[in-house]
């Protein structure tokens, strides 16, 4: 008895181990693939804030707390799917990706059509106080967007781990997931909570040296934030490109993808070192940026000027909602200017 005893101990330290290097070998990975959707991750973080931008400081919170909910739910619906067709239709796993950069390269290129028909058009609006529908546009033009840069983080993911097995690649796509989601968003509550906190700082801080980096944070952020939204929009159009030359090249056709390339080694074989692959990779991402804001102009126009769309109707109205120039930082370094008294501030 105590011998069958001693035995099952050693098999379940055995088990035990094996289960331990296995979790082992699922975060390694894991930590492997994430760092090849690194760039994507830096786009979805530049994405998103524009999003929040111009909404009401209480509301900021709750909406990104949503758009995260949505994008770790379209990371559970694309695991399992990207892991279906991996295992019996993989081909189809490219022309699916290459279908959500041209929805990319089509955000991204209308943005830049609106930004040059409305120039100055919002410059006095009032700060954001959306109703609930109008909430639901911006959680669900969102949350879309996050689909598509999600669904290439795990595509991107799911080809670092190609080789291990269904139960493995479907716990590493798990865990990039997850952490991902966690990552992005916890980045992006910070960002548009910086305002609040130099606030918190210019009113509550102790000695002038707090209260002025304060006022300087608060007076900061509104171009923070456009910086921020403009990069966001560059970014659907480089990753955008990028998916669709990347994708063009896999089913066949080359020449494009060639070309990109080619420039790139250019310009990297001319200027050695590190300068010389930085330059390398903008000018990788600027022919993707190009390429892509001309895929997206042609969706546009038959989107809006053909019978296939929708006659001329404003989409980003219809999924952003509010259109406000006029950020929630601005309105909180006025109200602290209005305030200097000492009065309680909330924008």
């Amino acid at each position: 008895m105590a011998g069958g005893l001693a035995a099952l101990l050693d098999d379940v330290a055995a088990l035990v181990k094996l289960t331990a290097a296995n979790m082992d070998d699922v975060a390694a990975a894991a930590g492997r693939a994430s760092a090849k959707a690194a760039g994507v991750v830096v786009d979805d973080t530049a994405v998103t804030p524009q999003y929040v931008q111009g909404i009401e400081p209480k509301r900021e919170f709750p909406i990104i707390k949503k758009i995260a909910i949505g994008s770790l739910r379209n990371k559970a619906i694309i695991l399992v799917f990207a892991l279906l067709l991996s295992q019996f239709i993989p081909w189809l796993l490219t022309p699916l990706l290459m279908c959500g950069g041209a929805f990319l390269c089509y955000e991204g290129a209308e943005k830049v059509i609106e930004i040059i028909n409305t120039k100055d058009k919002d410059a006095e609006s009032p700060l954001g106080t959306p109703d609930e529908a109008d909430e639901k546009k911006i959680i669900s033009g969102a949350v879309r967007t996050d689909f598509i840069l999600s669904s290439e983080i795990m595509v991107i993911s799911l080809n670092e781990v190609a080789s291990e097995t269904l139960m493995n690649r479907a716990l590493i796509l798990a865990v990039v997931g997850v952490a991902l989601t966690i990552g992005v968003y916890g980045v992006v509550a910070l960002l548009v909570k910086m305002d609040d906190f130099g606030l918190f700082l210019a009113k509550k801080g102790k000695g002038s040296a707090t209260k002025s980096f304060g006022r300087g944070l608060v007076k900061a952020m509104p171009t923070v934030m456009s910086i921020i939204s403009f990069v966001g929009m560059l970014a659907m159009l480089w990753v955008g490109g990028h998916i669709l030359l990347d994708g063009m090249n896999k089913l066949g056709f080359h020449p494009l993808y060639e070309f990109v390339h080619h420039m790139e080694h250019i310009v990297e074989h001319a200027i050695p070192g590190f300068i010389g692959a930085v330059l390398a990779w903008f000018t990788n991402t600027g022919l993707s940026l190009i390429f892509g804001l001309i895929v997206g102009a042609i969706i546009v126009a038959i989107l809006h000027f053909t019978p296939l769309g929708h006659g001329g109707k404003k989409h980003d109205d219809d999924a952003h909602g509010h259109s406000e120039s006029k950020t929630v930082a601005e309105s909180k370094d006025a109200a602290y200017r209005g305030n200097s008294g000492g009065a309680s501030v909330r924008a």
